[in-house]
């Protein structure tokens, strides 16, 4: 006798094919996830350098820092740090150890600046130390989404200042002085206020 040769009917492999369109709806679905995970990891990933970055690069400045005034390009004397709210640039300072290995004839001093410029943290620096009135500054995005930064000055005697030099400051016989130490605090867009307290000089704390 024949065998009888059965196949699948219709409403089977209707229910066949929804039961495959489920499981690769949720397998999209999980790999979608698991690439929306990865994309945030990666963003947030490049904002940790991008912040790293920004503090190594204000502490290699500030651990250099130097008590040598500077002519800016008016001819005017200005403080070897001088920090100010107004302006596009609200600390600026001089400081040593510009390496120099093409042995250019030139200063190892050298003038930088920090502010903020459209939400960005901007270094700017100076090729000469005392300008000249065609002294354009070398400037460098260093942070996105900065709202505002924000500084703390302390002197010898322990003391705080929201600027410097301070007002009690004599600049006939004070002129080189320095604070011995800078609290910088940065207002981010995403990450709130992120605070860092560099040691500037040599003192005893």
């Amino acid at each position: 006798m024949r065998a009888s040769i059965k196949g699948f009917t219709l409403i089977e492999l209707l229910i066949a094919l929804v039961i495959f369109a489920t499981l690769s709806i949720l397998a999209y679905g999980g790999i979608n996830t698991i690439m929306d995970a990865d994309e945030q990891v990666r963003i947030h990933s490049e904002r940790l350098k991008q912040l790293q970055r920004s503090w190594m690069m204000i502490g290699q400045d500030l651990s250099q820092l130097v008590g040598r005034p500077v002519r800016d390009s008016y001819g005017d004397s200005q403080p070897p740090l001088r920090a100010s709210e107004l302006g596009e640039i609200q600390l600026e300072f001089s400081r040593a150890g510009w390496s120099n290995p093409a042995g250019v004839r030139r200063s190892e001093l050298l003038r930088v600046g920090y502010g903020v410029v459209d939400s960005r943290l901007i270094r700017s620096s100076w090729r000469v130390v005392d300008r000249a009135q065609d002294s354009e500054p070398l400037q460098s995005r260093l942070l996105e989404g900065v709202d505002a930064i924000r500084l703390r000055f302390m002197d010898q005697q322990l003391e705080w200042h929201q600027s410097w030099p301070p007002l009690t400051l004599n600049t006939d016989t004070d002129e080189a002085l320095l604070p011995i130490g800078i609290e910088v605090t940065l207002e981010l867009r995403k990450e709130g206020e992120i605070r860092r307290l560099f040691r500037t000089v040599d003192f005893i704390w």
